[in-house]
């Protein structure tokens, strides 16, 4: 099988970094022609208060390289973050929730954490090919600057399984996995359960629309889990060509309020 997947399940889930972009999730006749290297260039932006009394905003680029072989997936994303909140705050990870400082607010910008990650396709698959399972190790490298909060810089370790079932125009998507918290020093971060269920549906040829529920266990003792609701498209322009847009919607005080992204993918 071939999984052309732009990022919801490459962030390790679910939530903000990233967005939660929808798997394209084909079977395996597209595998050859999709082995070999991509690049995508992504934006995106989220507001929330988080349980605070002021607005946290956040600007997030990533531009991810991705090679291929028809068995492994391998990534690397070099992300830009501005982030816009009370001074004292810094972000947990691109999957994680920020912590709140109760300063004035301010404006702080700069490269993000590093993400390096391998899936192996088809662990399991089906006799039938309608059902196959993925396996995903990611390293957060803590690469970004903790003096401007826009880090912790410690490194984090995620590993996570992603069940495919494939129907004629639909295409189910279940997410588990578990995050590995590094132990900076100035809060003392948990590590965290996370899980994903959702799909696509093709709705004209290389369109693809879905529906994601992400939930991730909270790090920071006493606050909220993250609960989120993505919607998506995918839309394939040509051979070598995707454009991926999505909006994203919290449930609870460590999700954002409301976010929205784009990503555009090009083979080489």
């Amino acid at each position: 099988m071939r999984r052309f997947d732009s990022g919801h399940l490459a962030s390790a889930c679910p939530g903000v970094l990233l967005g939660a972009l929808a798997v394209i999730a084909t079977p395996g006749s597209a595998l050859a022609a999709d082995t070999g290297f991509s690049l995508a260039v992504g934006a995106e932006y989220t507001s929330g208060e988080y349980g605070g009394e002021e607005s946290v905003d956040e600007v997030y680029v990533p531009v991810t390289g991705r090679y291929e072989t028809q068995r492994l997936s391998f990534r690397l994303t070099v992300p830009f973050l501005s982030v816009r909140a009370p001074e004292g705050t810094y972000t947990e990870g691109p999957d994680g929730q920020p912590i709140i400082g109760e300063g004035p607010t301010v404006t702080e910008s700069g490269i993000g954490d590093v993400l390096a990650s391998v899936t192996v396709y088809d662990v399991f698959a089906s006799g039938s090919g309608d059902v196959a399972l993925d396996l995903t190790g990611k390293v957060k490298l803590g690469t970004a600057d903790v003096d401007k909060g826009l880090g912790t810089g410690e490194p984090d370790f995620t590993l996570q399984a992603d069940l495919f079932r494939f129907f004629d125009r639909f295409t189910a998507i279940g997410t588990l996995g578990y995050t590995m918290r590094g132990d900076p020093d100035a809060v003392d971060l948990e590590n965290a359960l996370f899980a994903s269920l959702g799909g696509t549906y093709a709705v004209a040829p290389g369109t693809r629309l879905g529906l994601f529920y992400d939930f991730r266990e909270a790090s920071l003792p006493g606050s909220d889990d993250i609960q989120e609701l993505s919607a998506t498209l995918s839309q394939r322009m040509s051979e070598d060509w995707r454009v991926h847009g999505y909006l994203i919607a919290g449930f609870s005080d460590s999700s954002p309020d409301w976010g929205a992204g784009v990503s555009v993918s090009h083979a080489f």
